[in-house]
């Protein structure tokens, strides 16, 4: 069980939250929710203990499995299975077994013997820790996840980002904690994967606190709803389902603008009577009094829902540039013995609009970071045209520096821009004030998204490379994200799960990996959009 008592969140000077309590017990299956950058990953952050409140309190009685929006491991050497297994402790034994299964296939005579001894111990421990049982666990849960056998068997560094975020989700889900802390858990999983991970985490008999957009978990997981209001600063509690919830919230919205409208009816009218008795010196206290009962109607109300402030997107006029402004051949890239893709062509006209599908692990983020000068191709070369100017999105952000200030970070983006436009443009994606002074790595996974896409905005770009633009937005910043798509005049590179961006895009063509096979868009390979 976790309880929460008063907890304050603060970024910079601004509110965030104020005064929360609530516990999260067994079988409660919450769902937070809110606008981007409302608080909800700092909140998370903060139940976890990996953050800390500006006030208040924070105990659990049990352990608590937590995976952020852009988990990082420390050891990218271990293998996967080993990640997994760590969350029990495992992974010390799995790792002890195999060094003395090599010395018993390498050693003779007594460090044999040894070697052996050394081997049943370890068994013996690892049995009774229901290793065996839990190893087959592990490689399910996984297995559910769309990870094969021969990727438990890599290292993380061998690994995609997407495929490392799935394996800290088969660690999280594998570490048996009572209460479960997920940001984000539907990020680059393919549409198998969301279904079996819905069905597991209604079934969930722990805590749950679950922060998603995707609205089809939200109403096959969640008991209950926490809305984190950004506007007063507040944590409404509905001890209801999802589609429960919205019902209410919009009754409860319609009942505080009814009861407003009626106490400013009132409040009006006494304000009327007490100005017309002011004018008589018999009637002036009268008239102080009248005044003072309107003042009181309008302080007792629930304050009404403000408008979610959404930023506002368009991505930039593009530069000039020739008729073919990015080139790729013979790409290819491979970790170890393990072949990614080979032989990719690629040629991205002035204005043209590719999809890049492919299933996860395909090297979809790979190839976008080829042709963004990130990584170097193993073969082949990427050949920039004439006035190529390339704007990158990063699904992981990577393209942030996090020790830098949001301000930092768009004027290194723009230097030839003074500090006011800068500024202009942050406000317009809802970086005022002190949020500008925040280092990037403190950001939410939304507000990371604003960041990079102002970033986007500033860069006169002809060649956008997009890899997963609408993860993390809420509904309503997502749909500016589509909005920038349908007008942008340049060439897009687009990688996505999203059908809405795919209609937003209306491609010309596709690149499948790890095949590189090239072809003309059609409504067929819509169905490929989620799977992939």
């Amino acid at each position: 069980m976790l309880t929460a008592a008063s907890i304050e969140l603060r970024a910079g000077s601004r509110l965030l939250l104020d005064g929360a309590t609530f516990r999260v017990a067994a079988g409660d299956r919450i769902g937070l929710v809110g606008r981007n950058g409302a608080g909800k990953t700092t909140l998370t952050k903060v139940l976890a203990g990996v953050g800390q409140p500006a006030a208040g309190s924070v105990q659990s009685t049990g352990e608590v499995g937590y995976l952020p929006q852009d988990p990082r491991t420390g050891d990218l050497h271990v293998t996967a299975r080993d990640r997994i297994l760590s969350a029990r402790g495992l992974d010390r034994i799995v790792r002890d077994l195999r060094a003395a299964e090599r010395a018993m296939s390498e050693e003779t005579g007594e460090k044999l013997d040894k070697a052996m001894r050394r081997y049943a111990r370890l068994d013996a421990e690892f049995e009774s820790a229901g290793g065996y049982a839990a190893e087959s666990e592990a490689a399910s849960i996984a297995s559910a996840l769309s990870l094969e056998e021969r990727h438990l068997d890599q290292t993380l560094a061998t690994l995609s980002g997407g495929q490392r975020r799935r394996i800290e989700l088969s660690r999280i889900l594998f570490s048996g904690a009572e209460t479960l802390l997920l940001d984000e858990p539907t990020n680059h999983l393919d549409a198998d994967s969301i279904v079996w991970l819905r069905d597991h985490l209604k079934g969930y008999k722990g805590g749950l606190i679950v922060i998603s957009h995707d609205v089809d978990l939200l109403d096959t997981v969640v008991n209950k709803v926490f809305h984190l209001d950004a506007n007063r600063s507040e944590l409404d509690i509905y001890n209801l389902g999802w589609k429960a919830y919205l019902q209410q919230r919009e009754t409860d919205e319609r009942r505080r603008k009814r009861e407003r409208m009626n106490a400013e009816k009132k409040a009006s009218v006494l304000m009327a009577q007490a100005d017309k008795m002011r004018a008589k010196a018999t009637k002036t206290v009268a008239a102080q009094n009248m005044a003072r009962r309107a003042e009181r109607l309008l302080a007792g109300l629930e304050s009404e829902r403000a408008s979610d402030r959404v930023a506002k997107l368009r991505f930039p006029d593009p530069s000039p540039c020739g008729k073919t402004p990015l080139r790729a051949s013979g790409l290819s890239r491979s970790y170890g013995s393990l072949e990614i893709f080979t032989d990719v062509d690629l040629a991205i006209d002035r204005g043209s609009r590719v999809v890049v599908l492919g299933l996860n692990g395909a090297g979809k983020t790979t190839l976008l970071r080829m042709l963004a000068g990130v990584d170097a191709p193993d073969t082949g070369q990427v050949e920039p045209g004439h006035g190529l100017k390339i704007g990158y999105y990063a699904q992981e952000h990577e393209n942030l520096d996090v020790d830098r200030s949001v301000l930092d970070n768009m004027k290194s983006a723009a230097p030839a821009l003074g500090e006011t436009e800068v500024r202009k443009v942050l406000g317009s994606f809802l970086f005022t004030g002190d949020d500008v002074d925040k280092p990037a790595g403190v950001l939410s996974g939304g507000e990371k998204t604003r960041l990079s896409l102002a970033l986007l905005v500033v860069s006169s770009a002809n060649v956008l490379l997009l890899d997963e633009p609408t993860n993390n937005l809420d509904p309503a910043s997502r749909e500016e994200i589509l909005g920038a798509l349908r007008t942008y005049k340049g060439a897009v590179v687009l990688v996505t799960h999203d059908e809405g961006a795919v209609d937003a895009l209306e491609p010309e063509r596709i690149l499948l990996l790890p095949d590189g096979v090239e072809d003309l868009w059609g409504p067929d390979y819509k169905d490929l959009v989620t799977l992939a």
